[in-house]
């Protein structure tokens, strides 16, 4: 345990808020102690104050000459001693169909815990039980992914069935028959669309968001030059409709392919353990697993993240992993001017998947925003919101 002295303010961290009128608590001049149990941690500038990144720190110390804050990762040390929280799995029934969930936690806020394409529940599994210390914490296998069912999409004739409004009225019944209460969703890659998608749809159920390196849908049919249209189309139909796709996907389930798409997208390749490849790959060898992968893949239609961020009414956080090689940070950086973004926050030295490779950084991240957000208004009441639940 290291420990100095400061003259400056210490203000903490959680009430950081310039585009809330919420008041910013202060104590007198004292010693801040700082736990060095880990070496991770953050450093922070505003939207408005100028915060940017993350890096090593603790409580919030500023100065009135100095505008620059350093966040300690380990605000929850104490909690750190205690004993795990259990992990359970579950599954509900949702339009007929099998959704698996896991949930841990028993008091607070509710988070809802979304995950990008190809992906499952598992992939918050660095995540979930540090944040139960806490919270109510729910992490979903949307339709088609993970250990839910995954109905073959040619069943719905030419109607599209997997869609970011199917996976967000997921979302949202899962808040009113599970959850049974507003929740905060803290979503990555793909899972982001779902998440403001079904905050757009039905905003009185998600009090905030944090979108973690949120798919920009680069190969969305409005982002292509009209000449190329023609040839993506008859790209999608080779995969969908001949042999060629099944083989495709063949050669994409495997450990070895797995692992090296991990590689690829995570920055800290130290990551990339036997375990999360086999996390991410069993359920892709289930039945019907590759007619979904398939199906989105050739899925360039429906909303882009430019298209929903201004519907969204509830506060939104943004956190990129600034060596992305699918989402580029420079492209990203964008986002954060919408208003409803209150704060762009860039993880530096990490890839695609921010709360799998950087859990350290996502964690104190998720607990903060929480914290600024969890009393609801006045004028809303979950109890009946889903009362008749």
């Amino acid at each position: 345990m290291a420990s100095f002295s400061t003259s400056a303010r210490v203000l903490p961290v959680l009430s950081l808020h310039p585009k809330r009128n919420l008041s910013i608590i202060t104590s007198s001049p004292s010693s801040v102690h700082f736990s060095n149990t880990h070496l991770h941690s953050l450093k922070i500038r505003h939207k408005s104050l100028g915060l940017s990144s993350f890096e090593p720190g603790g409580f919030v110390v500023c100065s009135a000459s100095n505008n620059y804050f350093s966040v300690d990762e380990q605000m929850k040390e104490k909690q750190s001693s205690e004993e795990p929280y259990e992990v359970k799995n579950s599954m509900w029934n949702w339009r007929g169909y099998s959704i698996r969930y896991q949930y841990s936690g028993s008091t607070g806020p509710a988070l809802v815990l979304v995950h990008g394409f190809g992906a499952n529940s598992d992939h918050w599994r660095k995540n979930i039980m540090v944040l139960a210390k806490s919270h109510r914490v729910y992490s979903i296998d949307l339709i088609g992914y993970g250990y839910s069912d995954k109905p073959n999409p040619r069943d719905f004739f030419d109607k599209p069935f997997y869609t970011f409004e199917t996976w967000a009225s997921q979302l949202n019944d899962f808040c009113k028959d599970v959850v049974k209460d507003q929740a905060f969703f803290i979503c990555n890659s793909i899972g982001g669309l779902v998440g403001l998608q079904a905050a757009v749809m039905e905003p009185e159920i998600c009090r905030g968001m944090i979108l973690l390196n949120i798919s920009l849908r680069m190969l969305h049919i409005k982002k292509q030059p009209w000449y190329g249209r023609p040839l993506i189309r008859s790209f999608q139909n080779l995969l969908r409709n001949t042999a060629a796709g099944k083989l495709f996907y063949k050669m994409v389930a495997t450990s070895e392919s797995v692992r090296n798409i991990l590689c690829q997208c995570y920055n800290d390749t130290s990551q990339v353990t036997e375990e999360l490849v086999e996390k991410i790959l069993q359920p892709g060898l289930e039945p019907g697993a590759a007619d979904v992968f398939l199906e989105f893949i050739c899925y360039s239609g429906g909303p882009l993240p430019e298209e929903l961020l201004p519907q969204v009414k509830c506060p939104v956080l943004i956190a990129w992993g600034d060596k992305d090689p699918w989402e580029p940070i420079e492209l990203g950086r964008a986002y954060g001017n919408f208003d409803s973004v209150e704060d762009f926050i860039v993880l530096p030295n990490v890839g695609h998947c921010p709360q799998d490779e950087a859990p350290h950084l996502v964690n104190p991240l998720v607990e903060s925003f929480v914290t600024r957000h969890a009393t609801p208004p006045a004028s809303v009441s979950a109890a009946s919101l889903y009362s008749s639940n």
